[in-house]
């Protein structure tokens, strides 16, 4: 008995002949696979431009402007006198500089603490709530959220305006006669309470929207789970809840930061940092110092220095942060 052996076909790809009989080339794939390598540097392009040319480009001549005296005098007269490292010496020797940023830094803790807090609280009332009056909840955030600063800045100088105030009316009606004309911009601590008002009810739906998202991702089997285990609501907020909650905490704090320290726009509306220059912050001292009293040279440098020390400042949160996450690893 004999076997009848049988060829084994070709195990890569077989030729295509053309119709004269020749093998047909191959496609060329090193084309389409360099393209597709290629792709996510081109759909990034574009904001990569538009971040080079909005601040890039600003920074840099920024940058170049701390380095020279200019004034009023040599922006008319179109003279560049380079004065060196003059502005920065000035501004960091001075007095001025170092008492503003130290207020700068308080101002930014209590207003982050209040708006992580309050916001943590409404975004944990917003998990509890039922449909409609989350929805209606909802709604409220975001229109507050929603509001053009400017506006809200103006809002707030009307609810506390000395003689026809809303605060002032509502505290005279329940009994405090004595408020009846009080000016709330006259001194240092109740213009920043003004202020922080403003920004803490500004910031809070950002923080509670993000906050109830977050809760959603978290599985309700490990609420049932704890329980059935005898946990309370404290308990469960801690075990459960806060560890999942801990990731947007930091992401939400470390943007909150950003965003109150340079909070120009509020401090400068309310009184345009008045009292007697007692409730500036950095972004309104170098204002103040580049525009107001026309030393442009000198506020570029401050504006500098303020992204340097928040730089510092966000650069220790995220140290804290990530020490923190490799003690729980």
């Amino acid at each position: 008995m004999t076997v009848q052996k049988t060829e084994r076909p070709p195990s890569g790809p077989t030729e295509v002949q053309t119709p004269e009989g020749g093998p047909r080339p191959s496609a060329p794939l090193k084309e389409p696979r360099r393209l597709a390598g290629l792709t996510p540097y081109l759909l990034l392009a574009p904001a990569i431009v538009a971040t080079l040319l909005l601040l890039g480009w600003p920074l840099v001549n920024n940058g170049i402007l701390s380095f020279q005296n200019l004034n009023m005098r040599q922006f008319i007269l179109h003279l560049t006198e380079w004065n060196g490292f003059d502005n920065y010496k000035d501004v960091l020797t001075g007095e001025d500089f170092w008492r503003v940023t130290g207020r700068s830094v308080v101002f930014t803790a209590v207003n982050v603490v209040l708006i992580m807090v309050l916001g943590t609280l409404v975004g944990l009332l917003l998990a509890r709530l039922g449909r409609k009056m989350r929805t209606f909840l909802l709604l409220g955030l975001v229109l507050t959220w929603a509001m053009p600063v400017v506006a809200a800045s103006t809002v707030y100088q009307w609810l506390f305006a000395q003689r026809f105030g809303v605060v002032n009316w509502v505290l005279a009606k329940i009994g405090f006669e004595s408020m009846a004309d009080h000016d709330w911009l006259a001194t240092q601590y109740s213009t920043f309470f003004v202020v922080l008002l403003l920004i803490v009810w500004m910031s809070i739906p950002f923080v509670a929207i993000n906050l109830y998202a977050a809760t959603t991702t978290i599985p309700k089997e490990l609420y049932e789970a704890a329980a059935l285990d005898g946990a309370g609501a404290i308990k469960q907020f801690t075990q459960v809840t806060l560890p999942y909650l801990k990731p947007f905490l930091y992401a939400t704090t470390f943007l909150e930061i950003i965003w109150v320290f340079k909070a120009f726009v509020q401090v400068f509306t309310i009184n345009e940092g008045g009292p007697d220059r007692l409730t500036e912050i950095l972004p309104v001292y170098a204002y103040i110092e580049g525009m107001g009293n026309q030393h442009f040279g000198m506020g570029a440098a401050i504006a500098l220095l303020t992204i340097v020390i928040l730089l510092a400042i966000t650069s220790f949160y995220l140290r804290i942060v990530l020490k923190q996450e490799e003690d729980e690893l």
